[in-house]
């Protein structure tokens, strides 16, 4: 999941750069009305003037199966997302649009990738520091403050399309990069789309990839057990009891001491996808359409994630915190103990994915329409997927105003890689705990409202507003996680 901010100046300098490129579109504006063959030919633009659009989102979850912490404890999490896309017409047929967002999010998942927290330390003596493992505890039900506990997502794309004189061929081109503190990606790609049949008929190809690079970070206790030389008498280590599961300090120099399974971490930080999309479109009469589409991506490299612990069952258990919280690790009571890693998350380094879908829209009258969606995924790792969605446009006030209620329902097998907190066997070449690679179903029930007034009456400055959407939904998923999210998104055109 994983920028800083813009500061002030930046987002200064930005608006600048809108503004120019808003002027550069306006002198391209008044040079297509004067065409260079004839002064009575007409063409008509694909994009008539700059649209800026606007987004914003806010989401939460709460559940029990945070996937740093090996598949248990708490996953509360809450992130902001604001975008602005801006779409300009270089010319009548040439339209680029640029967009960049943050994602700004709190996880406490993500803040147990050092879960230890040695503001705990008490001056009572040794029998309180012994209590607490000599002032260090954590658990997986408790967010931790470490630097992994927030962080701020950027991303900036670009594309550039390009049609035809008679509107039936179309270009495009795409380039875009995003970045978080331990994972940095760059994708390009491009599409080209064909209209016939009176326009009633498109198909399309497009062609992505994107070449991604991990900055890893690791669990604490394995990234420590490395920097201190694999010795427990080092480092980090040297001044905190590990505790067995019957709670007794271990001897750090005896035979039974705990020790990462796997010491060797990511060797190869690249991660890579490459994907091929098809897609065919029909408009079978005045009221109903229809949409056919599948992809093929292809991933190589770490797929892994190396912040997400896993927990064998063959293997002793060792603890840092409070002995007596052990026999309630699996409990959120448990609140001051914390269970040593086996090992991160071990996945194949590729995997071959494929998406295959359809849509169908159909015009009841001017009030009511219906929007049907379905796809099935599969791929090489075990995981296939239905996925079904229905919206019922509901229109009102002249058809400025739009209610549509929506429903998805989801569902999938698992990874032949996945297995719950301490049920993997140190003989297997490649396990996860993450949830989302579980066998679930989920359902998601939402409720939005557009209005839209296409003569833009509403002014800011020189932009009209064209439209404003606002969408709420819950979604529930039956392994306990829960979310809900609200949405908004206005829509203006440059006079």
């Amino acid at each position: 999941m994983v920028e800083k901010l813009e500061e002030a100046v930046d987002v200064t300098n930005m608006r600048k750069v809108l503004i120019l490129m808003a002027l550069f579109s306006s002198t391209c504006v008044l040079t297509q009305t004067q065409p260079t063959d004839s002064l009575n030919a007409y063409k008509k633009r694909v994009l008539e003037s700059t649209e800026v659009d606007f987004l914003m989102s806010y989401y939460e979850q709460d559940g029990n199966h945070a996937s740093v912490t090996g598949g248990l404890g708490n996953e509360e999490l809450m992130d902001i997302t604001p975008t602005f896309v801006v779409a300009i017409p270089l010319n009548a047929d040439d339209v680029l649009t640029v967009d960049a967002g943050i994602s700004a999010y709190t996880s406490a998942s993500s803040s147990n990738l050092d879960p230890f927290d040695s503001s705990g330390a008490s001056s009572n003596g040794e029998e309180e520091d012994d209590k607490k493992a000599n002032g260090v505890t954590g658990s997986p039900w408790v967010a931790s403050s470490g630097a992994s506990s927030q962080d701020v997502w950027g991303t900036v794309n670009a594309s550039y399309s390009h049609s035809s004189d008679d509107r039936n061929n179309i270009w495009r081109a795409n380039v875009g990069f995003a970045a978080e503190y331990d994972y940095v990606s760059a994708g390009f790609g491009g599409g080209f789309t064909k209209l016939f049949n009176e326009k009633n008929t498109e198909v399309g190809v497009k062609v992505q990839v994107y070449l991604d690079t991990w900055s890893p970070k690791y669990p604490t206790e394995l990234d420590s057990y490395n920097e201190a030389g694999q010795d427990l008498n080092n480092g980090f280590f040297s001044t905190i009891d590990i505790l067995d599961q019957n709670g007794n300090a271990i001897d750090k120099d005896g035979p039974t001491v705990w020790a990462p399974f796997n010491t060797t971490l990511i060797q190869d930080k690249a991660r890579n996808s490459y994907s091929l999309s098809f897609s065919f479109s029909q408009i079978l009469n005045k009221k109903a359409q229809i949409s056919l589409f599948f992809d093929l991506v292809q991933q190589k490299g770490w797929l892994a994630n190396p912040m997400q612990r896993v927990y064998f069952a063959d293997k002793a258990n060792y603890y840092i915190g409070n002995a007596a919280s052990i026999p309630n690790y699996a409990t959120p009571a448990n609140t001051d103990v914390f269970q040593l890693a086996d090992d991160i998350e071990r996945l194949p380094s590729s995997r071959f994915k494929v998406p295959i879908g359809a849509r169908f829209n159909y015009y009841v009258n001017e009030t009511f329409s219906l929007r049907t969606y379905y796809r099935y995924y599969f791929d090489n790792w075990g995981i296939s997927s239905h996925t079904a969605s229905v919206e019922l446009p509901i229109k009102f006030g002249e058809g400025k105003f739009t209610l549509y209620p929506t429903y998805r329902f989801y569902n999938q097998t698992a990874v032949d890689y996945f297995a719950p907190y301490e049920t993997h066997l140190s003989t297997s070449e490649f396990y996860t705990s993450d949830y989302d690679l579980s066998k679930f179903n989920s359902h998601q029930y939402g409720l939005g409202f557009k209005y839209t007034d296409v003569f833009t009456k509403f002014k800011i400055f020189k932009l009209g507003l064209k439209s404003f959407d606002l969408k709420y939904g819950i979604y529930n998923r039956s392994d306990g996680l829960k979310a809900s999210i609200i949405s908004t998104g206005f829509k203006f055109v440059l006079d």
